[in-house]
């Protein structure tokens, strides 16, 4: 296989990552037919040695200085130093990467994991970054808020029963516990798009290489967070009914292609979450497939609140663990 890049395309502002503009499709549609005729590029229906590409949740509300969620790293400029690397690793690997999937972290107002959806014996919220224990919830610190419940279309018991089945099961599973986050990736905002830079490079791509990319919705279901990509964290509700269902594409488009490549925010949540259960699927189907993925460490953040919350050990901790089941990482400057 080729291992030498592409140049990266004059039209490329480094310095606009980090900004809300308008992409220019019909010119970037122009662009990339030329680019693909100088540079004699391929139908991606053709290679050979076919590459997926995983950009996990790189949306404005994660990304953008200034939105809710911001991915700032221990650095402060984290998604936005990981974005500019990330545009610059597709552009140089255009005629090497085969196909890109997108997921978009997708919320409503009223979800498990929104203020509005507990209350004190006062009425009052949670605040943002609030750690919601089984405790809290048992005590009656926080209770479900049964204003709410005419809108989920179940009764204020139900909603009660299921908050305390939901917090018990997140402490059985030693995942996080329930984090009360702000509202963020509103369905529709424009926090919930994707974010200009890397909207252009994937359109470029997919115009370049006649690769329609895949898009996937996680994070809709209001009963449950929804971290990765592959599933959400608590699949049954407390009678025993499935509360939502894990998605196999990314095992099986795992096992259709000869690498995978991910990245994307925040390298502690939605990220690691993804890869965790990647592996896991992975181990139950052919350990020998972890070899074939590729996680870009220089193209990823974690969340850190500065004087509240840093999970950049846990991050870092969680990616020696892929390591270790035979994941490869890697920095977007090494060749494919």
């Amino acid at each position: 296989m080729n291992t030498s890049n592409l140049p990266i395309p004059s039209f490329f502002n480094s310095q606009k990552v980090d900004e809300i503009w308008k992409v220019d499709y019909e010119r970037r549609a122009t662009d990339a037919k030329a680019w693909a005729q100088k540079y004699r590029l391929q139908p991606a229906a053709n290679d050979t040695y076919r590459v997926s590409l995983i950009l996990v949740d790189i949306q404005n509300t994660f990304c953008i200085p200034g939105f809710e969620l911001y991915v700032r790293g221990r650095s402060g400029i984290g998604a936005v130093e990981d974005n500019r690397r990330l545009c610059e690793f597709i552009y140089r690997n255009l005629d090497k990467i085969t196909e890109i999937t997108l997921t978009l972290d997708t919320h409503q107002a009223m979800q498990i994991f929104h203020p509005i959806f507990l209350v004190d014996e006062s009425g009052g919220h949670p605040a943002a970054f609030t750690q919601i224990t089984s405790d809290d919830i048992m005590k009656g610190k926080w209770k479900f808020n049964p204003n709410i419940a005419s809108s989920l279309q179940i009764n204020p018991e139900v909603g009660q029963k299921h908050l305390e089945y939901y917090v018990e099961q997140l402490a059985k599973s030693s995942k996080y516990d329930l984090t009360i986050w702000p509202y963020h990736a509103m369905f529709g905002g424009i926090g919930h798009a994707l974010v200009p830079a890397i909207e252009e490079v994937v359109f470029f791509h997919s115009i370049a290489r006649i690769s329609q990319p895949d898009f996937s919705i996680k994070g809709f279901n209001p009963l449950t967070e929804h971290y990765s990509a592959i599933g959400p964290e608590i699949l049954k509700n407390f009678r025993g009914e499935e509360l939502a269902k894990k998605d196999k594409r990314f095992i099986k488009k795992l096992k259709s292609f000869d690498a995978m490549i991910i990245a994307g925010q925040a390298k502690s949540h939605c990220l690691t979450s993804t890869i965790r259960d990647l592996l896991s699927d992975i181990s139950s189907e052919d350990e020998s497939l972890a070899r074939q993925v590729y996680l870009l460490e220089d193209c990823t953040s974690p969340v850190v609140i500065p004087g509240v919350i840093d999970y950049t050990d846990q991050a870092n901790e969680a990616y020696m663990r892929f390591a270790e089941a035979g994941m490869n990482l890697v920095r977007s400057t090494d060749p494919i």
